[in-house]
């Protein structure tokens, strides 16, 4: 599985023109491409170049994050660091939400991405219009080596890159063997809903006692059932069973998200005898989808619907 829409040695891409980088990540977008986000992109790869001049690494633009159903602006493997990268172009500002949101990714990538977990991990927010915050380089007090989240503009982002390699130690990152470690989140049953109804697959997002090659054995078998019964006209009961942790839920709410088709007029409904998870994933998957949207400048009421039984 291909993690990010763009990835490529740090020196192919300084070598490379930015329409070609964007042409790889766009065709790798599955959504409509906004004018606003390939202008961001320009931006973001204008600074790149000339913040990592000299180095030799890789870069990896849109790299994602399955269980919060997000993806990082780019990851840069240098030497001993990894690199988390989070852009607002145009900002003027540090907003905490953007703090928190760059200090996640890290801490995702710590916890569940099995190449992640013992190297420096250096979360860097650039507001690229904003004034510098200059400050000491140190990590966390939670002994993970990762860094408090390091604050800059377009034009220090270079220095930035330069004094954490400086303060950093460790082995050296095979970029090779980071790209292929295994990434294997334990999502709660909310963060599992969001990241499937934003088009993830169960294997991108599971970690249980099942292996995620059998939860997507058993989603593609009840897809099989699903096709079949449609087709002949028939009626179909399932029963999947399974130890707790087994992964029964993610399946169903795999299956649910993977056959809502509004032209076919095809509807699935995932069904719960627990009133209160009902309440909370009806909310928050309003509220992601209302956030994402807001994001991308757009406006509407979307409203999901869970059924209990």
């Amino acid at each position: 599985m291909k993690r990010s829409f763009y990835s490529n040695t740090i020196t192919n891409f300084l070598k490379s023109s930015a329409d070609l980088i964007i042409g790889i990540i766009a065709t790798q977008n599955d959504f409509s491409l906004e004018l606003t986000q390939k202008e961001a992109w320009v931006q973001q790869i204008t600074i790149l170049k000339v913040a990592l001049t000299g180095y030799e690494g890789k870069i990896f633009f849109e790299y994602s994050i399955p269980r919060m159903g997000r993806r990082i602006d780019a990851v840069l493997i240098i030497r001993n660091v990894i690199f988390v990268i989070e852009f607002k172009v145009g900002e003027k500002e540090f907003l905490s939400s953007a703090v928190d949101q760059v200090l996640d990714y890290s801490l995702d990538l710590k916890n569940f991405h099995a190449t992640s977990h013992a190297p420096l991990v250096a979360p860097i927010l650039v507001a690229t219009e904003a004034k510098p915050v200059f400050s000491n380089i140190s990590t966390t007090p939670h002994n993970d080596n990762i860094l408090f989240v390091i604050k800059t503009d377009k034009h220090t982002l270079a220095a930035v890159i330069k004094n954490v390699l400086d303060f950093a130690d460790g082995e050296v990152i095979d970029s090779e063997t980071w790209e292929a470690g295994r990434y294997s989140p334990t999502p709660t049953i909310i963060e599992a809903a969001m990241a499937l109804y934003n088009g993830h697959n169960v294997e991108e997002i599971s970690r249980s006692d099942a292996e995620a090659t059998n939860l997507s054995v058993t989603s593609s078998a009840l897809r099989e059932i699903i096709s079949q019964s449609k087709a002949q006209k028939e009626k179909s009961i399932c029963f999947v069973t399974g130890v707790p942790g087994a992964g029964k839920t993610l399946v169903g709410l795999d299956i649910a998200t993977k056959h809502l088709d509004k032209e076919n007029d095809l509807t699935s409904v995932f069904l719960s005898g627990n009133g209160p998870l009902v309440a909370i994933l009806r909310e928050a998957l309003t509220r992601d989808k209302y956030q994402r949207e807001k994001e991308q400048g757009k406006k509407g009421q979307h409203i999901y619907y869970v059924c209990t039984s």
